[in-house]
């Protein structure tokens, strides 16, 4: 039984909270599964295809992802970013180098990144080493962007306290005056990263959570693995 918010009721309200509800949220993934004979052995080609596959069905924003890290003390930390490249060297994000992903990265440049495609039942795991790219790839990033999106990396001190959100304004507003008919330079705090990936898992919804998941991991520096995991 599919179970959302549409189908509760002022009574169920009344009755019972949502804290008491939300076990009872339930979906059935219906797909046609996945089989390795159908997949690349290439994991970067297969995730090109999911990709693919997530724009031509209008998934709002697919480049969305979770990037999970941890610094030295080995407390995770996620937040939501956006995938701003792939290829077979890795996948690229941007960020502040002052941020805390970043402090952590520095520490311990393990991490991980999840993408969800909800509609189609499908997930992407990934995981691998982080390190930065070139001062030129982030450059040409930055100008890139809008100009007000440009602004914002200058004048966020990413992840530190704010005292008020004025300030921050305030800021914002020297900034559009000082560069109003000239180009923004990059600030050397920010700038891109690259996950490179040392195991990769492709996780397709199934009937009675019977998920198919097939995973590649790494073997030396070329050939990959593939397996099917229990789901």
């Amino acid at each position: 039984m599919k179970f959302n918010l549409k189908n509760i009721t002022r009574k169920d309200l009344k009755n019972k909270s949502l804290r008491q509800l939300v076990a009872n949220f339930r979906n059935e993934y219906i797909s046609d599964g996945l089989n390795e004979e159908d997949m690349d052995k290439d994991p970067i080609i297969n995730f090109e295809r999911w990709f693919e596959d997530a724009v031509k069905n209008n998934i709002n924003e697919p480049n969305i992802m979770h990037l999970a890290t941890a610094g030295a003390d080995g407390i995770p930390s996620g937040r939501i970013v956006l995938l701003k490249g792939f290829d077979e060297k890795g996948f690229v994000f941007y960020t502040n180098y002052d941020s805390r992903k970043a402090s952590e990265l520095s520490e311990n440049n393990n991490a991980s990144l999840t993408f969800l495609w909800n509609e189609l039942h499908r997930q992407v795991r990934i995981e691998g080493k982080v390190h930065r790219i070139s001062a030129e790839e982030s450059d040409i990033y930055f100008h890139s962007r809008p100009k007000g999106s440009q602004i914002s990396a200058v004048a966020s001190a990413q992840s530190k306290v704010l005292p008020g959100r004025k300030e921050l304004e305030k800021t914002v507003s020297e900034l559009e005056r000082k560069y109003k008919d000239k180009p923004i330079p990059r600030p050397e705090n920010w700038g891109g990263y690259c996950l490179t990936p040392l195991r990769i898992e492709f996780w397709q919804g199934r009937v009675n959570r019977l998920h198919d998941r097939i995973q590649f991991t790494l073997q030396g520096d070329k050939s990959w693995k593939m397996e099917r995991l229990y789901p």
